[in-house]
């Protein structure tokens, strides 16, 4: 019987085995919040859960701030907080000067952060962000500050006339926000403010937005939800904590190159930007770096937290790779809050 032939070798190189998979990290993410039951918080919790990672809510004041040299530490209820993947800052108006000293130390420490400390800052200030919308070519109501009594009545033809909206450079959810009707009505709110030492800014009144505005929410380089919220009857504020209602809304392209743009402008990764529907197209009010999402989500349906989250996420990747997540102590002090969320 002959013996069975050799099978021919094959010409082709060897294709190598593939390396194998590694496991994706999970990270343990800091949500900086006063109150984990906040919607807003608590979405965001969750979100990061089904993601398979886990969020820690840090009260932003009760945030201990460590500073020597070469190690900036921030300190939670008595333990270091080390080896966090990335922070998602949550900085109420109330507490911005603290909240941003928070942020800016988790920056030192080269965690990477949502948003940044110089980012909320710019976006807080409602003058600078006009300023910075306005040079960078982005449609803003025409906006004037002055100190001065005496030119009110140029102020205000120089924002196109009565009725005119009074702004506080500082505040949110519609809180000093004002509509004024005569130059009597504004002198008086201007005296008011002035005296209690708050600087106010005089806006034109957009006339055919018609009580109404657009919420976009944007994430990264796109617009992930959009609402319009229009205001309850006799109020012309449409935010949805002064009783507005939101209904979804598919943007233009225009809207949400504008939107995106106004988010860019200010640094931020995660904005709600607020824009008027006038004639010549959207004009941004203001660039919101806390904005909440219940209403959006309710009117939209979308699942917006893990939308912002599956970003978070990609920081705390993109601070893997870079080596930046990586810059405290390599011995890890006992009780401390660690980055991985299996360790």
């Amino acid at each position: 019987m002959a013996p069975p032939k050799r099978p021919a070798r094959s010409t082709k190189p060897a294709i190598p085995a593939p390396p194998p998979r590694l496991a994706r990290p999970r990270y343990l993410l800091g949500i900086l919040s006063r109150k984990r039951t906040l919607y807003t918080t608590s979405r965001l919790v969750e979100a990061a859960a089904r993601l398979g990672h886990r969020a820690v809510v840090l009260d932003t004041l009760r945030c201990n701030l460590v500073l020597e040299r070469g190690h900036p530490a921030v300190f939670y209820n008595g333990h270091s907080v080390i080896k966090v993947g990335a922070v998602l800052p949550r900085i109420g108006a109330s507490i911005t000067s603290y909240g941003l000293a928070v942020v800016n130390q988790f920056e030192m420490m080269g965690v990477p952060v949502a948003n940044t400390s110089l980012s909320i800052s710019r976006s807080r200030d409602k003058l600078r962000c006009l300023q910075l919308l306005a040079s960078h070519g982005i449609d803003i109501p025409r906006t004037v500050m002055a100190r001065d009594r005496t030119g009110l009545e140029q102020a205000v033809d120089q924002i196109g006339g009565l009725p005119a909206i009074i702004k506080l450079i500082q505040g949110t959810q519609g809180v000093g926000v004002m509509i004024a009707h005569t130059i009597e009505e504004i002198q008086t709110i201007l005296d008011t403010f002035w005296n209690l030492g708050q600087e106010i800014l005089l806006q034109e009144f957009i006339a055919e937005s018609k009580g109404a505005d657009i919420r976009a929410l944007v994430v990264g380089d796109r617009v992930v939800g959009a609402m319009r919220r229009k205001a309850k009857a006799g109020e012309f504020r449409s935010n949805i904590h002064r009783g507005g209602q939101g209904m979804v809304v598919e943007l233009t392209a225009e809207y949400e190159r504008t939107a995106v743009k106004a988010a860019k402008v200010m640094g931020l990764e995660i904005a709600g930007v607020d824009m008027l529907e006038s004639s010549t197209g959207p004009k941004i009010m203001e660039v919101n770096s806390s904005p909440g999402f219940e209403g959006l989500e309710a009117a939209t349906g979308l699942d917006i937290a893990q939308l912002i989250m599956r970003h978070v996420v990609a920081l705390a990747d993109a601070g893997n790779a870079a080596g930046h997540a990586s810059h405290e102590a390599t011995r890890e002090p006992s009780g401390s809050i660690s980055r991985r969320a299996d360790e």
